[in-house]
C-alpha cells in the first residue's frame, strides 16, 4: 500500500508540473479544452512568449510529467506482476490512485488554484469576469461522475487487462 500511495503522489506532482507547463510556459488554447465554454470564449490567444524559451522551457516540463505518470502506472503494474497480484488487488492499487488524482484535483485544482489563489486569472486575466465568485470550479457534477463511475470503471478495465497476463 505504501508504494501505491508514493506513486499516487508521484502522479499529483506530475500532473501539477503538468498544469503549470500548460498554463504558465507553453499557453496554447486548446490545452484548454476542459475548461468551461464561458471561460474558452474570453480566452485570447498568447502570440508572444512570456519569455525567450519559455514555450521550450513548458513543452520539456509537458513531456516529463507524461513520462513520470506513465512511469508511475508502469512501476504499479510491474510491482502488481512481481507480487502475483490479483484482479482484486490490481483493481484496490488503480482505484486508489484514481482516487487520490481525483480528489487532488478537485481540491487543490479547482477549488484552490482556481477559485482561492487566482492561478488561472494571473496568466489569463481576460478570464476573470467568468471565475469571479465561484466557491468552487465549474464542472463538480462531472469531477463526480469520474470520481465514482468513470474512474471506478477504468481502475476494473486495467486491473483485467492485468490479470489476463
Amino acid at each position: 500500500m505504501f508504494l501505491t500511495l508514493f506513486l499516487s503522489l508521484v502522479c499529483c506532482a506530475a500532473i501539477t508540473l503538468l498544469l503549470v507547463a500548460a498554463v504558465a510556459f507553453v499557453q496554447e488554447n486548446r490545452f484548454f479544452s476542459s475548461a468551461p465554454e464561458e471561460v474558452r470564449a474570453l480566452l485570447k490567444p498568447r502570440e508572444q512568449e512570456l519569455f525567450k524559451g519559455a514555450r521550450i522551457i513548458g513543452w520539456v516540463m509537458m513531456i516529463m510529467s507524461s513520462l513520470a505518470i506513465m512511469g508511475a502506472f508502469a512501476i504499479a503494474v510491474w510491482d502488481g506482476f512481481r507480487n502475483g497480484f490479483t484482479f482484486i488487488q490490481f483493481f484496490v492499487r488503480f482505484g486508489v490512485m484514481l482516487t487520490i488524482y481525483k480528489a487532488y484535483d478537485m481540491v487543490f485544482f479547482d477549488w484552490f488554484l482556481l477559485c482561492r489563489f487566482g492561478f488561472f486569472q494571473y496568466y489569463y486575466p481576460e478570464t476573470a469576469p467568468a471565475l469571479e465568485g465561484r466557491k468552487y470550479g465549474f464542472n463538480i457534477r462531472s469531477q463526480l461522475l469520474k470520481l465514482f463511475v468513470i474512474f471506478p470503471a477504468l481502475a476494473a478495465l486495467a486491473a483485467w487487462i492485468c490479470t489476463l497476463f
